[in-house]
């Protein structure tokens, strides 16, 4: 268990970016469709059961929400305003606020997006990265609920998915060093959590002197 992130706490929630904390350090942001799994994976990333709340409304959320590590690092929920049952005025100012979040805070590190690994890259996901992309932003495409596939189905869809990201980055043979990652995740099993925090501490800045790394 990594004592770093199960100090994660609710910091803040913001409806404008303008609302949001001081834009210094350092701070990871999650997007993830309907049903995708996000706040389960925040949970047990951060070793509590409740830190994300998990909604029988899909979508339901329309704020950021921000959740403090230290003085300096955060990790950020990001509103579903892309999948959520709601007007298309609503879609568009969230695509206005989530453009503004992505290229614009000089304190985000990293962008999370999570994907049912049953069905990865729908629209929404390959639009939040396009946004990653545009602000060079580090993404890692997190498959979740990878305890629903069997071990061969899962490493198939693993490695179609890294080819479909470098396609879509118009880099066929591959992608840029350490700029887009894939890794398989399970929130039920506790599968994949060290990968993806090692993953964040990287993006974060943070440094084991135990481990060395």
């Amino acid at each position: 268990m990594n004592p770093f992130y199960q100090g994660a706490r609710f910091l803040t929630a913001a409806s404008r970016i303008e609302q949001a904390p001081e834009d210094r350090g350092h701070e990871v942001a999650f997007a993830g469709r309907s049903n995708a799994g996000k706040s389960s994976a925040i949970n047990a990333l951060c070793h509590q059961r409740a830190l994300a709340r998990t909604s029988k409304t899909p979508g339901r959320t329309q704020l950021l929400i921000f959740f403090n590590l230290d003085g300096e690092r955060r990790l950020v929920d990001l509103p579903g305003y892309g999948y959520a049952r709601v007007s298309e005025a609503i879609k568009l100012e969230w695509q206005a606020h989530m453009a503004t979040y992505l290229e614009q805070r000089q304190s985000l590190s990293g962008l999370v997006i999570v994907m049912d690994c049953r069905h990865p890259l729908a629209d929404y996901d390959r639009q939040m990265l396009a946004w990653g992309r545009r602000a060079n932003l580090p993404v890692l495409l997190l498959l979740t609920k990878a305890d629903k596939l069997k071990r061969g189905a899962l490493r198939d869809t693993a490695r179609a998915v890294e080819q479909e990201a470098a396609r879509l980055a118009g880099k066929p043979g591959g992608n840029a060093p350490g700029q887009v990652a894939v890794l398989t995740f399970s929130a039920m099993e506790q599968a994949g959590v060290e990968p993806v925090q090692a993953w964040l501490d990287g993006r974060l800045g943070i440094f084991h002197p135990e481990t060395g790394g």
